[in-house]
């Protein structure tokens, strides 16, 4: 992968050895990867709390730790209704904990002992993952406010141009003249920017 096909994002860290933690720092780092890392549960969450939303990135954790493990860090990412990809580092004796992890929404798990080649790249897939959630949430913004920005009449003009009726069918409908109708479309078509009822049709049903 190409610095500029590498997805933008932050790795968020969390492991109690500090060798570990140096090595996947430095191997994620050689990709050129922004690596967050945290000693405990309660440091990485500070960390978390402590960052604008939406918050970019994944979170890689490992799954066996004192007093705030893994699966407990997760549950409360859940909690802050964070949605990013989370990948675990366990043992052979951690997986079916893994695996309910992943029943429960985490992203994946890696055992160890784990090849570099395959952690980075796992890593990597996960930041693209979350920026394509980012990019579809930005999207749906960016149509709701488009759509609020509608008044009244120009919402009710909308629905009928994107049922496919005719300028004289929605004047009738509304008790208003054509050329009334065709201002408020022409404004609908400049807020929603688009231009065609068929887009304006297209946009509703995303």
């Amino acid at each position: 992968m190409t610095e500029a096909q590498r997805p933008a994002g932050i790795v968020y860290l969390l492991d109690d050895e500090a060798a570990v933690l140096d090595a996947i720092g430095f191997l994620l780092g050689s990709r050129g990867l922004d690596v967050r890392a945290s000693a405990t549960g309660a440091e990485l969450l500070a960390t978390v709390d402590a960052t604008p939303r939406p918050l970019r990135g994944v979170f890689l954790l490992d799954i066996r730790m004192e007093p705030m493990s893994g699966l407990r860090v997760f549950d409360e990412l859940v909690a802050r209704r964070l949605r990013n990809p989370v990948l675990f580092l366990t043992g052979h004796g951690d997986i079916p904990m893994a695996v309910d992890a992943l029943r429960n929404g985490a992203f994946d798990f890696l055992e160890k002992p784990y090849g570099d080649n395959a952690l980075a790249d796992r890593v990597e897939q996960a930041l693209a993952v979350d920026a394509a959630m980012h990019q579809t949430d930005t999207r749906a913004e960016e149509r709701s406010a488009r759509l609020a920005s509608l008044t009244e009449r120009e919402h009710e003009v909308m629905l009928r141009v994107a049922a496919g009726k005719l300028n004289k069918v929605i004047a009738d409908e509304l008790h208003v003249s054509v050329r009334t109708v065709e201002v408020h479309r022409a404004r609908v078509y400049a807020k929603l920017g688009v231009r065609s009822a068929a887009e304006v049709a297209t946009l509703l049903a995303a």
